[in-house]
């Protein structure tokens, strides 16, 4: 596999990781759910990523087979755990880190091919 697609992949998963952040922080911060939620400029801001990164993952789609392309994806869940922990201050336990120590020797298994 070409790391070219590995480097696209990981931006993929950088960008639905940030989109969902903008919409995580626009939540925090708007205490109802209304009209005023989804004009929030967070919010649309997540859409705005989200709707690149959708344009992004097309291309990765169109080069490499669905069952290569697809779990790639599964970066976003090592990233998720960065954030969760220095913007969020969630609490990481040793689950979560062996979980996502299995996750990204899957990956590396996966793209040595």
């Amino acid at each position: 596999m070409q790391g070219k697609y590995i480097l696209l992949s990981i931006l993929n998963s950088g960008l639905i990781v940030f989109g969902q952040t903008l919409w995580k922080l626009g939540l925090v911060k708007t205490e109802e759910y209304s009209l005023r939620l989804v004009l929030s400029p967070l919010i649309l801001a997540g859409v705005f990523v989200y709707g690149i990164s959708t344009l992004l993952w097309l291309y990765i789609l169109s080069e490499l087979p669905f069952s290569t392309a697809y779990p790639l994806n599964s970066i976003a869940y090592v990233l998720s755990l960065f954030v969760g922990f220095f913007i969020f201050k969630e609490h990481i336990d040793l689950q979560k880190i062996f979980g996502t120590m299995l996750i990204l020797a899957g990956v590396f298994y996966m793209t040595r091919g």
